[in-house]
Parts: C-alpha cells; sequence; structure tokens
C-alpha cells in the first residue's frame, strides 16, 4: 500500500479550502526542507536549499486543490443545494456519497426518484440545480445548525489498490503532490529547489500565478496528473495517453507550449535512464504551466503528468508505475539539470 498516495487523497481539500491538505504536507515534509512559507492564498512554498554548484532558481509546482462542491443553501425539507467547484460531469454525482463542511458530515447526492419522473424527464441528465445534499436533516434549520452556505463538500472515497492499479479520488493532483514531496525527501539539488504546492488550480490557475511572481524562477517544471483516454471508443482515435505506459510529458496545451528545450531535455534523461514515457497529445486542457512560464516574465517551463482515468469524478484510478515514472524521471532531469539545457 502506498501511505503517501493513500493519506493524500484521503484528505479533504477542495479549491479554496485546502487547509487539511496543507497541513498533512507541511507535516510530511517535515525535516527535508529548510523552510517554509504559507503565502496570503494558501499555498504552501517551501525552500530546499541545494549544493551550491548551480545558481538555477527552479520551481517545482503541484497543485493541492481538488474538484468539489459549494454549498449554496438548504431547503425546506433539510437538503442542501449547491454549486460545482472545478469541472464536474453532473452524471458522476447521482447516487454519491459525501462529506461536507469542516465536520465532514456523511451525505448523498439525490434527485426525484426514477419512478416519479414522466417519459420526457427520464430521458434528460438531471442538472445540478436539481440535485440536492440530503445530510438527514429534518428541516432546513436543522440543516443549517450542521452547515452554512459556502461550505464544500467532496466525495467520500477510501483509497484502493489491485495489483499495480490504485483507485481513489483527487489523483488530480494529490499524485502530483506526492511526486514533489518525494522530490524533497532526497538529497539537495545542484540548486535551490522552491517547492510550491499551490491552490485554487481548479478554478483558474491562481495560486501558481502568484505563487510563481514571488519565486521568479529561472525554470519551473509541473508535476500533475492527466487524463488517460485509452478505453475502447466506435471512432478508433488514437488516445491521449495510456495507463501503463509511463510517465506523460507534455507538448502543448490549451494554455501554453511547453519549453521545447525542457521537453527535449526530459526525453534524453528519460532514454538515457531507461524509464517508460510518452507524449501527451497537443491541444485540450491546461496546467498550472500557463501561468508559470508568464509570472513576473519568461521563465522556462515543463509538465510531467500520471496517467489518469476517470479524473474529476468521486473515483479515479492510476498505475502505480506509472507514477514511480513520474517521480524517477523529474528527479533525474533535476539532477541532469544546467544554464547549458537553456541555451538557443
Amino acid at each position: 500500500m502506498n501511505d503517501l498516495l493513500q493519506k493524500l487523497t484521503e484528505a479533504v481539500g477542495v479549491s479554496g479550502d485546502e487547509k487539511q491538505v496543507r497541513l498533512l504536507i507541511r507535516d510530511l515534509i517535515d525535516g527535508h526542507v529548510d523552510e517554509w512559507r504559507v503565502d496570503a492564498l494558501g499555498n504552501l512554498i517551501a525552500l530546499k536549499k541545494g549544493s551550491g554548484a548551480s545558481g538555477l532558481r527552479v520551481l517545482v509546482d503541484a497543485h493541492m486543490d481538488e474538484v468539489g462542491m459549494m454549498i449554496t443553501g438548504a431547503d425546506s425539507d433539510g437538503t442542501l443545494r449547491f454549486e460545482a467547484v472545478g469541472g464536474i460531469s453532473p452524471p458522476a454525482l447521482l447516487g454519491k456519497v459525501v462529506q461536507v463542511g469542516p465536520k465532514q458530515l456523511p451525505g448523498m447526492i439525490g434527485a426525484r426518484p426514477i419512478h416519479l419522473l414522466d417519459a420526457g424527464q427520464r430521458n434528460r441528465n438531471v442538472k445540478i440545480d436539481d440535485m440536492r445534499i440530503d445530510i438527514g436533516a429534518k428541516k432546513k434549520e436543522e440543516a443549517e445548525r450542521k452547515v452554512s452556505a459556502g461550505d464544500r463538500a467532496t466525495f467520500l472515497t477510501r483509497y484502493e489498490e489491485s495489483g499495480r492499479v490504485a483507485l481513489g479520488k483527487a489523483f488530480d493532483n494529490r499524485a502530483g503532490c506526492a511526486a514533489l514531496i518525494e522530490l524533497l525527501r532526497g538529497e539537495p539539488f545542484p540548486f535551490d529547489l522552491y517547492a510550491v504546492f499551490s491552490v485554487q488550480e481548479e478554478v483558474g490557475l491562481r495560486g501558481a500565478q502568484a505563487a510563481a511572481f514571488g519565486v521568479r524562477p529561472d525554470v519551473a517544471l509541473v508535476l500533475e496528473s492527466t487524463p488517460a483516454y485509452d478505453l475502447p471508443n466506435e471512432r478508433d482515435v488514437s488516445p491521449n495517453v495510456v495507463m501503463g505506459r509511463g510517465a506523460s510529458l507534455y507538448v502543448m496545451d490549451a494554455g501554453t507550449i511547453q519549453d521545447p528545450r525542457l521537453v527535449s531535455h526530459l526525453m534524453r534523461t528519460a532514454d538515457d535512464n531507461n524509464i517508460p514515457y510518452q507524449i501527451r497529445q497537443p491541444g485540450g486542457g491546461g496546467t498550472n504551466t500557463a501561468v508559470i512560464q508568464r509570472a513576473g516574465g519568461a521563465v522556462s517551463a515543463a509538465t510531467i503528468a500520471t496517467p489518469t482515468r476517470y479524473a474529476h469524478a468521486p473515483t479515479s484510478m492510476i498505475n502505480l508505475d506509472d507514477f514511480g515514472h513520474v517521480v524517477q524521471l523529474a528527479q533525474a532531469a533535476l539532477r541532469n539539470l544546467d544554464a547549458a539545457v537553456l541555451q538557443r
């Protein structure tokens, strides 16, 4: 059992309320960094001082937040209205068990029962506006004593492993957080490494932009999770990335073109060390790389990601070997990173 992934995925940290994850990570990196601080947005920024062999200023980012829900109010019957925080597919919500508010009250997401729907209603997807979270309260006043508008809710999902496959919530992006923690637990790098566990990625890449502006790095590496569209489909479209085939390297997405010098460095490092990797299909999606590479000037940036099935759902899936290859590749690429890699 990967204890690190279990702790991180079972922690609660919906965008804008990442405190539980931040405190957990702070404790997990204690003794492995030289200093840390929390900025006004809630980013956890840690410094691991280097050996002094290189003057580069390097930032490695992994966002802490997960998609979830925000409570907007209670109805007269005691059920809770909510809005999505981040990109969630409404059909994935119905019938799911959730935990609500600071006390992590158990509840479930429901809607009008199917046997009370007419034929037209049965053929339509249920909208979030028509869903409610039921915490067992009998009336509005009882619900409001337990939960307040603005409280977050997320899925109550236990981490599980089956062979080399792991299932759990929020691999996007607790897998990246786990990889960054593994880097910090290793020996010092040739340069000072600023580890940024950022907030609010799922609602607009907000935390990383502020953190990168403060750190002002020369180089940045973003550790992420990327959707694995590798299941059979009618159109036989080649997959984005395939679970089980190694770490995923970005070249372009909706928000950025990765620095080709760093992408080449990552590929050479993987080839030299026999680390399996794959190229994520260009286009679509986005990561914190988009804002980091433009924060306070130009920053050379690239992304390594763990392929993940069913991202932004109550339960997602990764291959543990892929996760291990992300850690290995990031570790090796950073140790071989020098100013020559960035020369034009």
